[in-house]
């Protein structure tokens, strides 16, 4: 009889996946934070379903034949320690799973800027009429930092309604399918000033932590708003409230933040021209379950050794663009 593999779950105390189908092929241990170090010993396979964990590299002496990882989100820098990235252990991520809900999230970020639909809403609460006219968003331009799926989902929808969508990304590339063209992000300053709408979707690497501090925020238009879905920590929260505060630019939404989640007390709660999302822009009915079903796909793949889908490159900290996604 074939030994079956291990695979240990990494889960919150109060949200457990469905799993059904890898149960029946493999020897499933279900640990919490705490119970991670034990778990791992022995484990073949590591499903991190709570990908906000920072528990695996204390637990990592513990992992003596681990092999792969997977984590239930498409960022995985909490993941990425030396000792991981040194390893054989591959790493695959669940891109895929929020593109197109992101960026739905995304152009109604925009459209509420465009028509001042939270202004509406006070207005509404006050039973108070007041007249006014709102902006177009058709022949508006959007930036794209971050050309990957979801910023490719982002330019899509964007294009749909009008806008002319540049995008931003470790290299250029010009005439893309989404994108008129990518600028590499070494060249960020140059165009930063023409964008009416500047869209965050990057990973969190080395090369984006902070991109936007305050030098950066004072190259775009002060009619610009930011919009950011990608990383928290690629935006200095300082100096975007300093920018906000003083018409640096016109307005901001945040769906991830440099902390989260984000403190009752935090000046971020209060700040003129700023939307706050609790990090759910991509988080739709029903989206965990398919967050379990691409584990689970992936997982069969690996048991009928075939290629895994998703695999990050741990160097670069993402899933390289596939060759459908350069033309």
């Amino acid at each position: 009889m074939p030994v079956l593999p291990t695979v240990v779950v990494l889960h919150a105390p109060a949200q457990v996946p469905r799993l059904q189908k890898v149960e029946a092929q493999a020897n499933v241990r279900y640990a919490t934070r705490d119970k991670l170090r034990d778990a791992l010993q022995g484990a073949d396979v590591l499903f991190a379903w709570d990908w906000t964990s920072d528990a695996l590299p204390n637990a990592w002496p513990a992992a003596d034949r681990l092999k792969w990882v997977h984590v239930a989100a498409a960022g995985v820098d909490k993941f990425l320690f030396p000792e991981l990235v040194a390893s054989d252990t591959v790493v695959t991520n669940s891109r895929g799973v929020f593109d197109d809900a992101m960026a739905e999230w995304v152009l109604g970020t925009v459209l509420m800027f465009a028509k001042d639909l939270r202004a509406t809403l006070d207005y509404q609460r006050a039973h108070e009429w007041r007249h006014r006219e709102t902006e177009r968003i058709a022949g508006r331009t959007a930036l794209v930092v971050g050309a990957g799926s979801i910023g490719r989902a982002c330019a899509r929808l964007l294009r749909a309604a009008g806008l002319d969508v540049r995008g931003v990304g470790r290299r250029a590339r010009p005439g893309d399918a989404e994108f008129s063209d990518i600028v590499a992000t070494d060249d960020l300053d140059d165009v930063l000033g023409e964008a009416d709408y500047v869209v965050i979707t990057a990973p969190l690497t080395e090369q984006t932590d902070r991109l936007f501090d305050a030098a950066r925020l004072r190259r775009m238009k002060p009619s610009a708003r930011l919009i950011n879905v990608g990383r928290g920590p690629i935006v200095v929260t300082a100096d975007l409230l300093d920018a906000l505060r003083e018409g640096v630019i016109a307005g901001a939404a945040l769906d991830v933040f440099e902390e989260e989640p984000l403190p009752p007390g935090s000046p971020v709660w209060d700040t003129p021209g700023l939307l706050v999302s609790p990090h759910m822009s991509g988080d739709y009915i029903g989206w965990l379950d398919t967050l379990a079903d691409v584990f689970t796909a992936n997982f069969e793949r690996w048991r009928e050794g075939e290629p895994l889908h998703n695999l990050v490159d741990k160097q670069l900290g993402y899933v390289p663009a596939a060759p459908a996604d350069r033309t």
